[in-house]
């Protein structure tokens, strides 16, 4: 069956839909079962997709921030690492609950642009606008890779929504709001001065100013901010700025030409993501070069606004990023889209037919159809193409150890070492559910140093071709009584396809005091 024949006839199945949604009594109902369904398709297409593979190291870096808890942590703020724990806590460790938990959170964002586009798109458009956003890889591909750029997506989308009903209003309860999630996004990553800068751009640009600034809701919103965020600054000064010094080696770059290049390669890819939703628009509701004008430069002071709040983070990104000379790239666009359907369709002149909102329909509900049916065969490919960073031996190398250590000792592990990408990766699947420590960065896992190795003993796993590693291991366990020793070779098959085979060295140093199995013996 084509779209066009699923349309045809009294009432296609897509031409109810989009009646469905249109209709005021029924389409936050039907909104809500579709995101429903939107997040379990696509947390099956991850599931399936990666399931030649284990999670990417970010996510376990996250798990390891998880189990420390603080105000902060040596790389970005901690609201990733909360959520995280708040998650876990309820689902298992698995990596289907962990695909689940990232195309949640991208999901609340695509809610929240659908209760904030209400207040500028009508009943045909809105429905439209949203279906445009769940075609944008932000929102789906690139959200199953949970980090600290997908956690902005909600948060930004909530700060937004409550600048500017706040701003409309001038209601105290909103404009605190407003100071809440925004003190929330600069909790997600430091990266969201950007979007504060741009919204209160929005509001100096604005002619209405004069109304807000009067009021006391920028002064709530202010406030509230300061107030939520003041923990974090404390801990900041108690840590001498330490995820500062972190993005500032690890985001530098040598030359102006570079940086420039970074900067408008983001701008860029930031609106080449925008491009399929934008030529959908001029493909189903044909907008005249009036409307175009009108989107491009609002007529309404309540339309410019939204369309400055839009591309002030953009702009001011890039060209913050010039003069820090920072390099930045598109992925950190990701929250920045929640109001690109307002920014697409609110002009006036744009008229969205029934049947091109059905039509859409049947295109956003075809693409995680059809990407989780091809999902197995991606994750073939992707198995015998081979993956980066040891990726697919995490799970297999974390069951190795966690056998090394219990032919070494009766007590729990409560630590594991290995430089950044494998540590962070192999922590995941620990049994125990064990902190981490950085044998090649120390300042990166500020929790574990030598008095707690000491204490708590640790496992230590190195490939053996990663030189830097086995140097760093060496030297530490060189400095402790080691209870096994042992190399191991790892190879995953999937679909009776076996990857190359690696071999890694496993150091097991017991805790203190801690007692042999019955019939164990080092090796």
């Amino acid at each position: 069956m084509t779209l066009v024949d699923a349309e045809s006839g009294p009432r296609g199945p897509f031409l109810r839909l989009a009646d469905a949604l249109v209709d005021p009594a029924r389409r936050d109902r039907v909104v809500a079962v579709g995101l429903i369904a939107y997040v379990a398709v696509w947390t099956l297409y991850g599931a399936l997709a990666k399931g030649s593979q284990d999670i990417h190291f970010d996510m376990g870096e996250v798990i390891a921030w998880s189990r420390e808890p603080a105000w902060g942590t040596p790389k970005h703020p901690p609201l990733s690492a909360w959520l995280a724990t708040a998650w876990f806590a309820v689902f298992p460790l698995a990596d289907w609950a962990y695909y689940l938990f990232a195309i949640v959170v991208a999901t609340v964002g695509l809610w929240v642009a659908w209760v904030l586009s209400g207040r500028y798109l009508d009943d045909e458009r809105r429905p439209f606008g949203l279906a445009l956003l769940t075609l944008v890889p932000f929102y789906n591909f690139h959200a199953l890779k949970f980090n600290a750029n997908s956690v902005l997506i909600p948060v930004w989308a909530l700060t937004t929504l409550f600048f500017l009903r706040s701003f409309e209003s001038r209601r105290p309860g909103e404009a605190a709001l407003a100071g809440f999630f925004a003190a929330a996004a600069m909790y997600g990553k430091y990266w969201s001065i950007v979007l504060i800068a741009g919204l209160g751009i929005a509001a100096l640009t604005d002619r209405r100013r004069g109304a807000y600034f009067g009021s006391a809701a920028p002064w709530v919103t202010a406030a509230v901010g300061a107030v939520t965020l003041a923990p974090h600054i404390a801990w900041l000064v108690a840590n001498d700025f330490s995820p500062f010094g972190y993005a500032l080696a690890s985001h530098a770059a040598a030359d102006t030409w570079t940086v420039a290049a970074a900067a408008f390669g983001f701008l860029g890819g930031a609106v080449g993501y925008m491009a399929v939703p934008a030529g959908l628009v001029l493909i189903m509701a044909r907008p005249s070069l009036s409307a175009i004008a009108d989107t491009v430069w609002p007529r309404s002071v309540e339309r410019r606004l939204v369309a400055v709040a839009f591309w002030a983070p953009l702009l001011i990104a890039t060209l913050a990023a010039i003069a820090a000379r920072a390099l930045i790239v598109s992925l950190w666009a990701m929250p920045a889209l929640t109001l690109l359907p307002v920014v697409l369709l609110s002009a006036p002149a744009i008229v969205v037919p029934r049947i091109a909102l059905a039509r859409l329909l049947a295109i956003a509900i075809a693409l995680p159809i059809v990407a989780t049916l091809a999902a197995p065969g991606i994750a073939y490919v992707i198995h015998r193409n081979g993956v980066p960073n040891y990726a697919t031996h995490y799970r297999l190398l974390a069951e190795a150890t966690d056998r090394a250590w219990r032919e070494a000792t009766t007590q729990p592990l409560r630590l594991v070492g290995s430089y950044t990408n494998i540590v962070n990766g192999v922590v995941f699947y620990l049994v125990d559910r064990p902190s981490t420590y950085d044998v090649v960065g120390p300042s990166e896992t500020p929790w574990a140093d030598e008095a707690r190795i000491a204490r708590d003993g640790i496992a230590l796993v190195c490939p053996v071709k990663e030189a830097t590693c086995l140097r760093a291991v060496e030297t530490l366990s060189a400095g402790h009584p080691v209870a096994r020793r042992l190399e191991v070779e790892i190879s995953r098959s999937y679909f009776g396809a076996a990857d190359a085979p690696e071999r890694y060295l496993i150091v097991i140093i017991r805790p203190r005091g801690s007692l042999t199995p019955p019939g164990a013996t080092a090796k």
